[in-house]
């Protein structure tokens, strides 16, 4: 599986952003998927999930009611909305898929990932 990530951009606070990650491979449907960022200076981290069905999603408390993520299995793609956001949400995006197992958090449990996409708060 490759992943290419895009949608990033410049953003005021409060504003929204739609980020996209593209996916090759036949077995893409059938794999779990995340999200996750990294700002300057600190470890990657866990952003948002979603299974394989798009029928469990799961959020880091920190984007809870502000992100969504989503998937359209016939497109090969997972999508991550993104609304009110905050200049905290300045970073590094990342998509990423598992070989097999469920959707969940850890960096460490991912098998694919896709090159960044930049994501710029301004206060």
């Amino acid at each position: 599986v490759q992943l290419q990530a895009f949608g990033g951009g410049l953003v005021q606070a409060g504003g929204s952003l739609r980020l996209s990650c593209a996916a090759s491979g036949r077995t893409f449907s059938s794999v779990a998927a995340g999200w996750f960022r990294q700002a300057p200076g600190k470890e990657r981290e866990f952003v948002a999930a979603i299974s394989w069905s798009g029928g469990s999603t799961y959020y880091a408390d920190s984007v809870k009611d502000r992100f969504t993520i989503s998937r359209d299995n016939a497109k090969n793609t997972v999508y991550l909305q993104m609304n009110s956001l905050k200049p905290e949400d300045t970073a590094v995006y990342y998509c990423a898929a598992r070989r097999t197992g469920w959707a969940t958090a850890p960096p460490s449990a991912y098998d694919y990932w896709g090159q960044g996409t930049e994501v710029t708060v301004s206060s």
